[in-house]
């Protein structure tokens, strides 16, 4: 949001917090909480790990005036429009409160320190158990960068307890998840006006609830707690996929810790709505196919600049047709096709121009229940006839895209 959209009393509030810290720095009080105020009587989650500030420490001004954040300093007569969206975050995240907002800035600040934080991209924190369980992928359609998180691979061949088995082993997890978090900011997010300076957090539920991912379950409530309090507004949403019944009542079980602002984030999707539900905010060429969409690990067939993705339609208990246009011979044709909600039986064909050449199945009728992609070498002019019957009463969207590529055949060569 630039800064021409605040209200006034929004504005006024900037201003003023802007004036707060320039004077809490010059007195050397930024980083000393009040003990009487709110924000001094809630418990951490995580114990300290550095303390290096106590509350009768005299820091020099000098080193106040370095104080920053995510490489911003902090000291207004210092720093740029980056300062301002940064501080926009917290008090979008405190409802514009004046000082509500200034303490959950010296909160974060205090919790950086004693985390070391500013420390922790230069640790060596990488473990075989954890890699996998977050990844960056793609962009959602506002720039975005989407961080997937998936944690059922730690089922396999004991990875669970190496990973989890003890208090220790969870806190590194954490420790891993915050230097996870601060690369992806340092690399993918800006605080310039008008750049994204927020990701989307898909987090794949599957396998979770069972009695002995107990230890998970209760690290990712601290997960979600430590980016709450400390990363505001660097979440723009958190989609939960492959959410149970079960899950409902587990969600109630950690409401209660988050504020009514990061709740709202909140997307649940089950099984049957993955697709749909991503396809909310993200192209579905930029959507893993393993939760519907076209993207591939290491694909060498579709590049940005290879098209755009088309969009169709097919009614309840109708037959729709998705034709591809074929008028050079030599070229062979690959596509793919997703229908959201999937059961529908899908047919594809070739049909030539030159009425005296016969049609030709490429793949008999059957149920589609994942992405498709083929391929098809063309030896005349003609069409490429993919066909769609929906038998349920719901209206589908059919995704596709298709490329051609010049081919020699295998007979033609030396």
């Amino acid at each position: 949001m630039a800064l021409e959209e605040l209200k006034p009393s929004e504005k006024k509030t900037l201003h003023d917090l802007k004036l707060k810290l320039e004077e809490s720095i010059k007195r050397n009080h930024l980083l000393f909480l009040d003990p009487n105020s709110q924000a001094q009587k809630r418990s951490t989650i995580l114990k300290p790990r550095i303390a290096s500030y106590s509350t009768n420490e005299v820091i020099s001004t000098s080193e106040n005036s370095k104080i920053s954040l995510w490489g911003v300093p902090l000291l207004p007569s210092k720093s740029n429009d980056c300062l301002d969206t940064i501080l926009l975050k917290f008090l979008r995240a405190r409802e514009f409160k004046l000082c509500e907002t200034f303490e959950m800035i010296q909160r974060t600040l205090r919790w950086r320190n004693e985390y070391g934080v500013d420390e922790i991209l230069k640790e060596n924190l990488d473990s075989e158990y954890f890699m996998g369980t977050a990844y960056m992928d793609g962009f959602d359609r506002e720039g975005h960068p989407v961080c997937y998180n998936v944690y059922r691979s730690l089922r396999k061949g004991g990875l669970y307890d190496k990973a989890f088995g003890s208090r220790e082993k969870q806190e590194r997890f954490l420790r891993w998840r915050v230097q996870f978090m601060e690369r992806g900011i340092q690399e993918l997010l800006s605080f310039k006006l008008g750049k994204a300076s927020a990701m989307v957090q898909v987090i794949d539920l599957t396998d979770l609830l069972g009695s002995s991912m107990k230890e998970l379950r209760s690290t990712i409530e601290k997960m979600i707690k430590i980016f709450q309090d400390n990363y505001p507004e660097f979440i723009f949403k958190n989609i939960f996929l492959n959410i149970s019944l079960r899950h409902y009542a587990y969600r109630a079980l950690f409401s209660p810790l988050l504020t009514q602002r990061t709740e709202s984030k909140f997307v649940f999707a089950r099984s049957y709505k993955v697709t749909e539900t991503l396809l909310r905010y993200i192209d579905p060429e930029n959507i893993p196919i393993q939760y519907g969409g076209f993207k591939r690990e290491n694909d060498d067939e579709f590049l940005a600049e290879d098209g755009r993705v088309s969009e169709t339609f097919v009614k309840g208990g109708k037959i729709t047709q998705v034709e591809i246009p074929i008028v050079e011979a030599g070229v062979t044709v690959v596509w793919d096709i997703i229908v959201v909600g999937w059961e529908v039986l899908y047919r594809e064909e070739f049909i030539p121009d030159d009425e005296g050449s016969y049609k030709i199945l490429i793949k008999v009728e059957k149920k589609l229940d994942k992405p498709a992609r083929n391929s098809f070498y063309i030896h005349e002019p003609g069409r490429l006839v993919f066909t769609i019957e929906n038998r349920t009463s719901k209206k589908k969207t059919i995704f596709y895209r298709s490329k051609f590529k010049h081919t020699i055949p295998c007979y033609k060569r030396n």
